[in-house]
């Protein structure tokens, strides 16, 4: 694939009711002036009423009308081709929404017939279960079904605003309820979903139906809208695919997919990678969506030295010391035995009925089976396997399950059999795409929440048992991703991150000062405790790197993650007096004049450094190798949690009068408006956009002299381009600066100017002190 058909970069836009096609189309001229290659979209096919993200598709022939239609989709399309831009479109191949039937036409089709709709094996249903269980009702069953009513003409079932279809021909006579009992689908408890659905789904989200694109008819009909879309405009310069793992066979899907779209279409998959795992060889696709950049790039600016004070407040604070592993690997337990046990249930039913086993499954306990199975699961050390691809993970998990429980050694062996005696059959089908679903559940979104040393490095790509990323590690990972998969994704924030990049790099300071940050959090968890030690740390520390937040926005976070972590209260199990209690927190803390005088203070005390880091990262990932994504607003200082926060509307004109200021030759400080940051990026990607053949290759530049270790610098463009960040501000600060630390530029002196300050560069080994004088980060370039 020619770098020339790609972008140079992307910036990411979630359309909804509020951002509609339209909206996107007035803001192509600032895109076209900020320097983007592409505007990068999120899913456009017709979603729940409302959605603000798109994932939950409820019909995939067509464009959603809520976001503007078909006429708008081209009338978007249009505008980005006028201006010489492209689309990146985001597709959802592994599930559809199917939490209002009615909305989901397949859904709606499959409640209605049965097994004998033409849809009905589009869903990945266990059709030798029993009618499609559809967990909605409340927990008093009962009471639940006895409220149920028939719509006027008898063709349609309803509990509260929930609307079901009536079978034809069942619904003459009887009372709702017995009507209800003549249907191919069960209303039944929503606490039944977690051990007892009869369909796959997304997570443990059961709006969320997985579709079976394995089929080939399947895909067909799921894929012909968005394919139509790329045969017929080159505007769309190719499609990122979400949740791969969830398929049946990733890279089957893939290679038809790259089939259809031809071999010069972008192809990204939103695949998590774990430290050192790369894709499979065999997928045809260009890369990722970059969290594994986003963990070096984001690690390199926090501080390894803060580890141990960090880690032995944590466990203060606390009261127990637990290993980040073990805290993850709690979490993946957690969610294997509990939340998803009818998928442990559904892949036991594969092993017993299938071929590949070693003993007599009839001789093993269903409960023993089961454990083993959920063991199995959680002993994947990344999220899956790809068999026959993947074979030393899967081994790994057989024998971590085996050292957890000894116990079942023997079933282990026969499952270990069975995984590898029919890589594509459908046990190890079901085992690969939920260890996937265990890994997500348990450490994303549970030990992510629960572990909270220090909640910059809980992200998604993330791994908290490494504190920080050493210069060395950057460029290994820099250069090696230049080397395999030069047109990769590189991101620092998107819809899914657990906060934004900036609140990222102003946490990234507290690591520079542990022990202060510590003394703080004593004295303020004294004064407004939460219900949970572990939840304090993760609030404080929220708080401080989203300040200045309201008490509404700050309370959704809280309430959100103190039911992740699932350790007071959970969704499925809320206790009323804690959720009071973490509602409630926000408004104290913000109600107290004198602390909130304090966290002021300590926010401005090290605003600098934070803004320092937030320049550093995001140069780093716009002159790196990959090509980056800058998501909606964050071009400005942005401070956002996680989802909905980090969906909120973004200011666009503010960010065009901005770049305007810029534009007209004005530097800007750097301050608490951003505007330093959009100059760094706009620099990045209008360079990009015009000068691509800068970026190519990758070669560490190191500094020299006492302050060395404070500067990670990198050439590229056989030596046309260095770009050079402060990292560890508070400890350049504490030591007395950069001395007489100087950066030997590739070919010695020659004319480099720097794209951020303006400035031109004197000599081939400069000072540091006087590079970034202006600016803690410089963009070296030769003129073309």
């Amino acid at each position: 694939m020619s770098q020339r058909s790609l972008p140079g970069s992307t910036y990411r836009l979630q359309f909804s009711k509020d951002r509609t096609f339209d909206d996107a189309a007035a803001i192509v001229g600032y895109l076209d002036r900020l320097g983007v290659g592409a505007l990068y979209a999120s899913p456009l096919l017709a979603s729940g009423t409302g959605s603000n993200h798109g994932y939950d598709v409820v019909d995939p022939t067509r464009v959603s009308a809520e976001r503007g239609g078909e006429a708008g989709r081209l009338a978007l399309l249009a505008a980005l081709r006028g201006a010489g831009l492209g689309m990146l479109i985001d597709i959802v191949p592994n599930h559809l929404g199917v939490a209002v039937p009615k909305e989901n036409p397949w859904w709606w089709d499959v409640l209605t017939h049965g097994e004998s709709s033409r849809v009905a094996h589009h869903f990945d249903i266990d059709w030798g279960a029993g009618p499609v269980l559809l967990p909605i009702l409340d927990a008093d069953v009962e009471t639940a079904l006895d409220t149920l009513e028939l719509s006027p003409g008898r063709d349609e079932l309803r509990y509260h605003e929930h609307v079901f279809p009536v079978a034809p021909g069942t619904g003459g006579e009887g009372s709702p309820r017995e009507v209800h009992e003549r249907q191919h689908y069960r209303l039944v408890s929503w606490r039944r979903g977690a051990a007892e659905l009869t369909y796959r789904r997304f997570f443990d989200v059961s709006d969320l139906a997985a579709v079976r694109v394995e089929d080939p008819e399947v895909f067909a009909d799921t894929h012909r809208e968005v394919l139509r879309w790329l045969a017929e405009d080159p505007t769309v310069v190719g499609l990122r695919v979400d949740h791969p793992d969830g398929l049946s066979d990733p890279g089957a899907y893939l290679r038809r997919l790259r089939a259809e779209i031809g071999p010069d279409r972008w192809l990204l998959v939103e695949k998590i990678l774990g430290v050192g795992e790369t894709l499979p060889a065999s997928w045809p696709v260009d890369g990722t969506t970059g969290y594994e950049a986003l963990r070096e790039i984001c690690g390199v600016f926090v501080d390894p030295d803060g580890a141990g004070l960090l880690t032995q407040f944590a466990a203060e604070h606390t009261g127990e010391k637990l290993h980040a592993h073990t805290v993850e690997d709690l979490g993946r337990h957690l969610v294997a035995d509990e939340l998803l046990v009818a998928e442990v249930g559904r892949i036991a039913d594969a092993y017993r009925s299938g071929p590949g086993a070693g003993t007599d499954p009839g001789t093993v306990s269903a409960r023993d089976l089961n454990d083993a199975v959920a063991e199995l699961l959680c002993g994947f050390p990344v999220y899956r396997s790809y068999l026959p691809e993947g074979r030393d993970d899967a081994d790994t998990a057989v024998a971590v399950a085996r050292t957890r429980r000894p116990d079942l050694g023997a079933v282990l062996t026969d499952l270990h059999a069975a995984l590898l005696a029919e890589p594509h059959g459908e046990f190890a089908t079901r085992v690969q795409q939920t260890s996937g679903m265990v890994m997500a559940k348990g450490v994303e979104d549970t030990a992510f929440y629960r572990y909270n040393r220090f909640v910059a490095l809980n992200e998604v790509g993330g791994d908290p048992a490494r504190f920080g990323v050493s210069p060395a590690e950057f460029h290994t990972g820099a250069a090696a991703r230049e080397a395999a998969t030069p047109h990769t994704m590189t991101t620092l924030s998107t819809h899914d991150t657990k906060r934004s990049e900036d609140v990222r790099a102003r946490l990234a300071v507290l690591a520079e000062r542990p022990g202060d940050w510590a003394s703080r959090v004593r004295r303020w968890s004294v004064r407004h405790p939460l219900p949970d030690r572990s939840l304090d740390l993760l609030a404080w520390q929220s708080l401080v790197g989203a300040w200045p937040i309201d008490a509404q926005r700050l309370a959704g976070y809280l309430g959100k993650a103190s039911k992740e972590a699932k350790l007071v209260t959970s969704h499925v199990d809320a206790v009323p007096e804690v959720d009071e209690a973490v509602a409630a927190w926000p408004s104290a803390v913000l109600g107290d004049a004198e602390l909130c005088a304090e966290i002021t203070a300590f926010v401005d005390e090290i605003a600098e450094s934070g803004w320092s880091n937030s320049l550093g990262q995001k140069l780093l990932q716009m002159a790196g190798p990959g090509i980056p994504d800058v998501y909606q607003g964050t071009e400005l200082f942005e401070y956002s949690l996680v989802d909905p926060d980090n969906r909120r509307p973004v200011d666009i004109a503010a960010r065009e009068a901005v770049l305007a200021r810029i534009d007209e030759g004005r530097l800007p400080p750097i301050d608490a408006d951003g505007a330093a940051k959009l100059l760094v990026t706009a620099a990045c990607a209008r360079l990009r956009r015009f000068r691509p053949e800068l970026f190519t290759g990758y070669a560490p530049v190191p500094a020299q002299g006492p302050a060395a270790g404070h500067a990670v610098a990198f050439s590229r463009g056989h030596g046309e381009l260095v770009a050079v960040a402060t990292r560890l501000p508070e400890g350049l600060a504490r030591d007395g600066g950069w001395g007489d630390t100087v950066l030997a530029l590739p070919g010695g002196a020659g004319d480099f100017h720097d794209m951020v300050s303006g400035r031109a560069v004197d000599g081939a080994t400069p000072r540091l002190s006087t590079l970034l004088a202006d600016y803690p980060v410089a963009l070296l370039v030769r003129p073309a």
